[in-house]
């Protein structure tokens, strides 16, 4: 690997290790009241408002800032598999918020750790960014589509709103090979998107940590962030694989992908998971969460 290469990874672990324990606070922090807000309006009014959710976005934004460096110094698809190892770590912090690991979460955790090997050891040459018009205008009609989807798909599950989530993020992270110099209109319009889809993808991933476990609720939202900008990078933004690494990093994304998908269960998730529009039922470890603030 380049120095170049080295420094990016490191970017992307560190990325992964802030994301994993701020998607456990996260989820503390939205649970605490007794309903989640529907749209994106009252979920900012309500976040501005309390210390737990503005800390959750400090620690998001620096990590963002990390993922940023590795997504302009690695693959796409090298990048986002360093942000996966955010699940071993959110799997693991998740105790913290009173959820069990059981044995197919280990064997989960090993997969997609071997995974991140596979593919970081196939990585090859970074494509170009891309700053031009018809790049802005895809990028801006992603974000139209996932708000209409998260505002039809408000109702839905906790492992569907992880994956819209994870959409989400996989856009932010495309948004941000658009980010260069010369600062011109399309520059400005992908570095806006980066903002859009982070909000749509903060706000719907916030509903899924309400309704499901944290595991559940993340999963799908790693393998929508993994697997989405990777090919975007391969196939579009002239992103390299070593010659003769190919089935290496196939292999790692599928491990990685795979482990997402079994950390996915249920088995060993938190005793209750809210039903959507509903108030908090049944008995709380948490204080704060009994008395709805």
């Amino acid at each position: 690997m380049t120095t170049s290469a080295v420094v990016g990874l490191a970017a992307g672990l560190l990325a992964a290790l802030l994301f994993g324990f701020a998607a456990v606070a996260q989820a503390h922090a939205v649970r605490r009241f007794d309903t989640a807000p529907g749209n994106v309006a009252a979920f900012v009014l309500r976040s501005v408002r309390d210390p737990w959710t503005l800390g959750v976005v400090a620690a998001y934004l620096t990590g963002f800032l990390l993922h940023a460096v590795a997504i302009w110094l690695l693959p796409l698809y090298l990048a986002q598999t360093a942000i996966a190892m955010s699940l071993p770590v959110t799997a693991m912090a998740s105790t913290l918020v009173h959820e069990r690991l059981t044995p197919v979460h280990w064997s989960a955790i090993v997969a997609v750790t071997v995974g991140l090997v596979l593919v970081s050891a196939g990585a090859g040459e970074v494509g170009s960014l891309v700053a031009d018009a018809r790049f802005a205008v895809a990028i801006w009609v992603g974000v139209a589509v996932l708000a209409l989807g998260g505002w039809r798909g408000v109702s839905l599950g906790g492992g569907v709103l992880g994956a819209l989530a994870g959409l989400g993020y996989a856009g932010s992270a495309i948004s941000v090979r658009g980010v260069g110099t010369p600062v011109e209109p399309p520059v400005v319009a992908c570095a806006a998107a980066v903002g859009a889809y982070g909000l749509l993808a903060f706000w719907l991933y916030s509903l899924a940590l309400d309704r499901a476990p944290v595991s559940t609720a993340t999963a799908p939202m790693i393998v929508g962030q993994t697997f989405v900008p990777g090919l975007v990078g391969v196939l579009l933004l002239g992103d390299g694989v070593r010659p003769g690494w190919w089935s290496a990093v196939a292999t790692g994304l599928v491990l990685s992908v795979a482990g997402a998908i079994f950390l996915s269960r249920e088995a060993g998730g938190r005793d209750r998971v809210r039903a959507p529009g509903a108030a908090a039922t049944g008995s709380s470890p948490d204080p704060a969460r009994r008395r709805g603030r």
